[in-house]
């Protein structure tokens, strides 16, 4: 089944079925998958026209049931019976309706509809729209998107730009694409407004605060004082252990773990989902045993799951280190294990930066160097552990 979908055989998942079926690409026949991720499944026609193989989003299984999605894909065939392309039909049709309403409201509303298929879980935590709906929709939303000026974009954004300059500089960000979208559309916008903007705006008077970290010393007087086999103990110690961020850890499952290596999907790892690769970490002695006991409570295949359902939070981890009156923050580990790394070890620049999953060098460097230093990691790693447990290493 796997990457290939007979056009004429149809309904081949049974409804029953759908929860129980394993992370992947599920193949229901005539050209419709069904593609299992952890953060959000999805619907998507895959077809072939003019010698070119392409996707077309359905929408989410969350609001968009089986019989709606074969539906779909039906239409999607009786298009391509027709000669027609089903992507080129439903851009055309948004071009349509935006004749109707070109306001930004309605135009953000679809620039963020078409970017959904790359955001994690489709979008349905709804983050990326959060900064324009917020600040700008309120105030602009119903101005015609082709007569937007920088003028207007100055005002709206200037009252953030140095109180709430990373929110002031993700609704600019989100202005640009919906901008772009809007050219894509035909619609007679500046495509520079943005930028434009920028420049009138100028350089911001924002400081931006360092994540509070704790020493190396109060770290592994920290990690040892986790001594219980509570997920928030244990998910703070393989936290600490990998210096990786919260998301991934606390998500993680038993079958991504395989000996003393544990392979993150890319749709857990920061970076734009379908173009982040998995990452591979080498696990400690150390953090094989944290994982081997965080396997005895693991729910629903979850290592750290949370008391009513899911995962632990990340609010979780942060609460436990203010109870215990600590000066720093889950995510300030990162920074206290790259910061030991450099002062005690004589560890590659890009080796440690891959550590705590860093891009380092030009996108033409990485295409052509694709070693993710696992073994070299794997030393050091083991080196961490043993200092945070007071075994052998600088203090």
């Amino acid at each position: 089944m796997k990457g290939i979908c007979n056009m004429r055989a149809l309904n081949r998942i049974p409804a029953t079925a759908i929860k129980s079926l394993p992370l992947g690409k599920h193949c229901d026949g005539g050209g419709l998958w069904l593609n299992k991720r952890n953060e959000g499944s999805s619907w998507f026609f895959r077809y072939t026209i003019a010698g070119h193989r392409r996707e077309m989003g359905l929408g989410s299984l969350q609001n968009v049931s089986l019989k709606q999605a074969r539906d779909l894909a039906e239409k999607c065939r009786t298009r391509l019976g027709d000669g027609l392309d089903p992507i080129k039909q439903r851009d055309k049709q948004l071009r349509e309706q935006s004749k109707l309403d070109t306001t930004l409201k309605t135009i953000a509303l679809q620039a963020f509809e078409s970017k959904k298929a790359e955001l994690r879980g489709d979008g349905a935590n709804g983050r990326w729209f959060t900064p324009i709906g917020l600040h700008v929709i309120p105030k602009l939303g119903n101005y015609p998107v082709e007569e937007i000026t920088q003028r207007d974009l100055e005002r709206v954004i200037k009252p953030l730009w140095n109180t709430k300059h990373e929110t002031a500089r993700k609704a600019l960000n989100r202005l640009n694409v919906i901008i772009k979208y809007a050219a894509a559309l035909g619609l007679n916008v500046d495509i520079g407004v943005v930028d434009k903007a920028r420049q009138l705006l100028g350089p911001t008077r924002h400081q931006p605060e360092k994540m509070p970290a704790l020493s190396a010393i109060d770290t592994s007087e920290f990690y040892q004082s986790l001594s219980d086999l509570s997920p928030t103990h244990l998910c703070m110690k393989l936290l600490i252990l990998t210096g990786l961020r919260s998301r991934p850890v606390r998500h993680a499952r038993a079958d991504q773990f395989d000996g003393d290596v544990w392979t993150i999907p890319g749709e857990m790892m920061k970076g734009k989902r379908g173009r982040t690769p998995d990452f591979r970490v080498p696990l400690s002695t150390e953090a094989q045993s944290v994982v081997a006991d965080a396997m005895r409570i693991s729910r629903d295949g979850f290592l750290f799951p949370s008391i009513r359902k899911g995962v632990i939070s990340d609010s979780t981890l942060s609460k436990h280190m203010r109870d215990k009156e600590l000066a720093g923050v889950p995510h300030g580990f990162r920074s206290t294990l790259r910061t030991w790394l450099t002062d005690n070890t004589d560890i590659p620049f890009e080796v440690a930066e891959m550590i705590i999953a860093h891009k380092t060098g030009s996108k033409v460097a990485r295409a052509y160097n694709r070693t993710d230093y696992l073994e070299q990691r794997r030393h050091y790693m083991e080196m961490w552990a043993d200092f945070l447990v007071l075994k052998t290493g600088p203090r």
